[in-house]
């Protein structure tokens, strides 16, 4: 049986501002230290910001911060925030 927990982000919403930047909440589940989060990032032209996944500032462990980072600059180059 495989107990591996594996780090989840969800998109509880998003919302574009005239300015080219756009704000992201999402949630999920920090799978190095077993714990649920919630938080935002904005984006500013195709750079991501936010405590959430900053190197220094973030809760989450840094592999769950890369994880959230890199899935968010996925799906914002697909497009999923327009």
């Amino acid at each position: 049986m495989n107990d591996r927990l594996e780090h989840e982000l969800t998109i509880i919403d998003f919302m574009t501002t005239g300015h080219n930047s756009c704000f992201v909440k999402v949630s999920g589940f920090d799978a190095e230290f077993e714990k649920e989060f919630i938080g935002e990032v904005k984006f500013v032209g195709k750079a991501p910001f936010g405590d959430l996944i900053h190197p220094q500032r973030s809760p989450l462990s840094s592999t769950c911060r890369e994880f959230v980072r890199e899935d968010l600059l996925c799906r914002y180059g697909k497009g999923q925030f327009d």
